[in-house]
């Protein structure tokens, strides 16, 4: 019997909902996430303990000259006050999120959430010791307990967070996911997911309604059926997220029909791509007019603090970088003018901020007449000229094959970050000419600063597609953070090492 309750025809059917979250894959699955948020919390507890002990030592056993000496130093006191606020910083972190499935495995936010939890705990500490006397904590102290919990914690989560995505790439810990319309724009989403393997998400098809069940367009991936038929292909193939490529949907009534069946369906995530809303990289504000909210274009991606910080961690990077590797680029600089004749730096042209265009200097790879070398072969000049790559090219040196390898002939850059006109992670550089390649995704590319690193360095640098350049420079764009940066910094090593995609 039908639900008199309105809007009941919208929703699946109680029989199924019941059938669907008994099933023993779908146990099993919460069974392994509540042991992961298990593991979760009693990181959580275990380093904030280990950060306040640290905090002990660092402060009164090291008799550092910055702290004073009249402090109130009882072990036995911060011991037991140690024990006693770990309640209050787990309770801050759930408050913040940091054990809500949703904000966990899914990039760098958790760090921030992470940062501002240690935040928010310390400040509970300030205020009680401020309306209680009788609260005595030594500031040297406090502040040391906020870093070192923020650390201790974040290194932990990190570590579980390798362990996931280890089972991720065995074909474990992943959520089974359909995409609802496989025109372009969802068989990009497709190739784009199965190809980020840690992301989670593990892509069985296809929803339809103009091709027919058992069309294999993607890899293996086929069509499943049509939007009629979803109720049994999630419960057939255990579903846990449903993906919607927007363009696809053209009519407005079936995208609220689709809502209203499973936007509120606790045991399926429903998600729609930002479709035009990821052209518009920059960012978006909500601000109410007479009642109405309306959505605003931020025209600049980087403001206020993350501007700031942001250009901190670029001199912070490159003037001890450069000062650092100084020997390195003498021996080098040397090495290029003795293997073929010309000048060991070479300025290419490139687009900076706001379409203004600048120099940026690399070490010279290939031979000065290198636009005759490749003139001679037209099969490679039309290659590059669609790829603006090329993986045999005739063009470079003996030292410059060396030194592409190793990413090292962008080391002269640092000079460009000096100046103002690079960061040290950002979007690829183009040149004026690539511009037309990136079309309306060019609206926002210029919004930041190109980068000496970047998604594109760690994900497979020459190998991928150009399509997918683009992809990975509106996405670092779109998502930007400095905890993003700082992913990329740490990952930047290890692609450069490995050489994959470096030609």
């Amino acid at each position: 019997m039908k639900s008199s309750l309105p809007g009941a025809e919208y929703y699946p059917s109680n029989k199924f909902l019941t059938k669907y979250r008994t099933s023993p894959k779908r146990l099993a699955w919460r069974a392994i996430w509540t042991f992961y948020l298990m593991g979760l919390v009693l990181n959580d507890a275990f380093t904030t303990v280990l950060a306040f002990r640290l905090a002990y030592i660092v402060r009164f056993e090291w008799t550092l000259p910055i702290f004073k000496e009249d402090a109130f130093i009882s072990q036995p006191y911060y011991s037991s006050l140690s024990i006693v606020l770990i309640p209050v910083w787990l309770v801050t972190f759930v408050a913040v999120g940091l054990y809500n499935r949703q904000k966990l495995l899914g990039g760098t936010d958790e760090y921030a959430l992470t940062a501002r939890a240690t935040t928010i705990s310390l400040m509970i500490m300030v205020i009680f010791g401020f309306l209680t006397p009788e609260f005595i904590v030594a500031r040297g102290w406090l502040f040391l307990a906020w870093g070192f919990s923020f650390f201790l914690v974040a290194i932990g989560r990190f570590l579980l967070r390798r362990g996931i995505y280890l089972l991720r790439r065995k074909g474990l810990f992943l959520s089974p996911t359909v995409i609802i319309g496989a025109n372009v724009e969802g068989l990009s989403l497709a190739r784009q997911l199965t190809s980020w393997r840690t992301s989670g998400l593990k892509v069985v098809g296809f929803i339809d309604k103009k091709l027919k069940p058992g069309t294999v367009l993607e890899g293996d991936l086929s069509v499943l059926g049509t939007v009629d038929d979803l109720d049994s292909i999630i419960q057939k193939y255990e579903i846990e997220e449903l993906v919607m490529a927007s363009s696809a949907i053209s009519s407005r009534d079936k995208l609220l029909d689709i809502f209203q069946r499973y936007g509120v369906n606790e045991d399926v995530n429903l998600r729609m791509s930002s479709g035009l809303y990821e052209i518009v990289t920059t960012g978006l504000t909500v601000k109410e007019f007479a009642y109405i909210p309306l959505v605003g274009v931020n025209k600049v991606r980087l403001t206020g603090s993350n501007l700031i910080i942001k250009t901190l961690l670029d001199y912070f990077i490159a003037l001890p970088g450069l000062i650092v590797l100084l020997p390195l680029l003498v021996v080098l600089s040397i090495a290029i003018r003795l293997d073929s004749p010309g000048p060991a730096l070479f300025r290419r042209r490139v687009m900076g901020v706001n379409n203004k265009q600048f120099d940026a200097y690399k070490f010279r790879t290939m031979y000065v007449n290198g636009d005759e070398i490749l003139a001679r072969h037209p099969k490679l000049l039309s290659e590059f000229k669609k790829k603006h790559k090329l993986k045999d090219d005739p063009r470079i040196t003996r030292m410059g094959k060396w030194l592409r390898r190793l990413s090292l002939d962008e080391l002269p850059q640092l000079l460009n970050v000096l100046k103002g006109e690079m960061s040290i992670v950002g979007p690829r550089i183009i040149s004026p000419e690539e511009m037309k390649n990136y079309n309306h995704w060019g609206l926002n590319l210029l919004t930041i600063k190109p980068g000496l690193t970047g998604l594109w360095q760690v994900s497979g640098r020459s190998d991928i597609s150009y399509e997918e350049r683009v992809s990975l420079d509106m996405h670092y764009i779109r998502n930007y953070s400095i905890w993003q940066d700082f992913q990329i910094i740490f990952r930047t090593l290890p692609a450069v090492l490995h050489g994959h995609g470096a030609y």
